[in-house]
């Protein structure tokens, strides 16, 4: 007989206790969660408020943002009081997916065409964003739809609910406080009343879908009318955008990244922000625009970085330092390129990538996290040991292959598990 795993016996133990507990009256269960209600609104009028007064807010926002206010259970990620956080979880059994995924082709496709149509509408408003701010409208448009379907999605949480219900019992406790006194600041100003302030489940506001604190630092007032408004005003919430990318760091003037074929003798090992070059050095190594066309002229001068997502499995790219811009939006290097696609579709009627995202993404994160510690053991710098393919366990992993007299591919696979350890 095959022993159990500890998981399933314990949860094997654990129904009878499970039958006992569903069959108590419900009025004792409620009064648990009653008593975290009645903690909660302490915590509000003692701790939260009496922070909240250090940072300058009246005891008068304080009564209108929490007016009704209760606990969100619905809400992932929750800690109540008297609990522990869930452990991590197993990543024997876990699968990362194939970076190809990320990139539907008929959700693009869709918001190219919408894209195109309100860069049309709006396309003043948008040379009058590129020429404060220096990012481009296609990028901007991009974004909007990314975030919010144009403005379009549904927003249908209180931004007070969901803030201070993080705030009070989540796993990241304390992010989401500072979070809380900077959407409480943002009443205080004048900038929007607590019932207007609606946002997604992880509290980001607008059509922009920022933070609170991004919206302190971000958002302008673009079309006169005295206050920044990410939720009604197109134009706000578009050169909201723009605001963000360029305080970040935004070129004007440059272009995100091209999709390039990279040959055969080109080292796949020389990605990341960390080993950027002149674009005119890695065009002198044979790297070509898969396009067919020359690199910009203006390009040619300034500082690219290799970006193989799948190795030499899937599309590869030579960016620009704006595609790390578009980075600090969401940390991704798949968003980034997703909107960097999705801005080329909008201005220039691009198709998707023309690489072919290979069969990867199948191995367990387990088996990719031995790679990186047999790595790491080996002197490599794989960045975070947590069995995802970042591009210093992409590099490192070129780096290693080619020292060992394989052809470098950049990217795990099951051929290389038994021989690196």
């Amino acid at each position: 007989m095959r022993k159990l795993p500890g998981s399933v016996f314990r949860q094997f133990i654990a129904l009878p206790l499970l039958v006992i507990t569903t069959l108590l009256p419900l009025p004792s269960l409620a009064q648990s969660r009653a008593d975290v209600e009645r903690q909660f609104q302490r915590w509000i009028a003692g701790d939260l408020g009496s922070e909240a007064k250090k940072a300058g807010i009246s005891e008068r926002t304080l009564k209108a943002a929490f007016q009704g206010v209760s606990l969100n259970w619905d809400l992932p990620d929750l800690v109540p009081p008297g609990t522990r956080p869930p452990k991590k979880q197993d990543q024997s059994q876990a699968e990362f997916s194939s970076p190809g995924a990320y990139f539907s082709e008929k959700r693009l496709q869709g918001l190219a065409a919408t894209g195109r149509s309100l860069a049309a509408t709006h396309a003043a408003t948008l040379n009058n964003i590129e020429a404060a701010y220096g990012v481009p409208g296609e990028i901007v448009v991009a974004i909007w739809g990314r975030e919010s379907g144009f403005g379009r999605a549904k927003l249908p949480y209180s931004a007070f609910e969901v803030l201070a219900t993080k705030a009070f019992m989540s796993t990241r406790k304390e992010m989401f406080r500072a979070e809380l006194i900077a959407a409480l600041t943002m009443v205080e100003r004048g900038y929007i009343a607590p019932s207007k302030m609606m946002g997604s489940w992880a509290g980001a506001l607008g059509q922009p879908q920022f933070m609170p604190s991004s919206y302190l630092k971000y958002a302008v007032d673009f079309d006169g009318d005295g206050h920044p408004d990410i939720w009604n005003s197109v134009p706000d919430a578009l050169a909201s955008i723009a605001h963000y990318l360029q305080k970040e760091g935004w070129s004007r003037g440059r272009d995100w990244g091209f999709e390039v074929t990279i040959p055969a003798n080109v080292s796949c090992a020389q990605e990341g922000p960390d080993l950027a070059k002149p674009i005119s050095a890695w065009a002198s190594t044979g790297i070509e625009r898969i396009s067919g066309k020359a690199f910009p002229s203006a390009e040619m001068k300034a500082p690219g970085m290799m970006l193989v997502p799948a190795g030499r499995h899937g599309p590869e790219f030579i960016v620009t330092p704006n595609f790390y811009v578009l980075k600090q939006y969401n940390n991704s290097d798949l968003y980034a390129l997703f909107i960097g696609n999705l801005a080329d579709r909008i201005a220039h009627g691009a198709g998707p990538f023309r690489g072919d995202w290979g069969d990867v993404g199948k191995m367990l994160r387990s088996d990719v996290l031995a790679m990186q510690k047999a790595l790491v053991a080996k002197g490599y710098d794989v960045g975070n040991v947590d069995g995802l393919p970042g591009f210093k366990t992409r590099r490192s992993l070129g780096d290693w292959q080619a020292k060992n007299g394989i052809m470098p591919t950049c990217y795990p696979d099951a051929s290389l598990k038994t021989r690196l350890r």
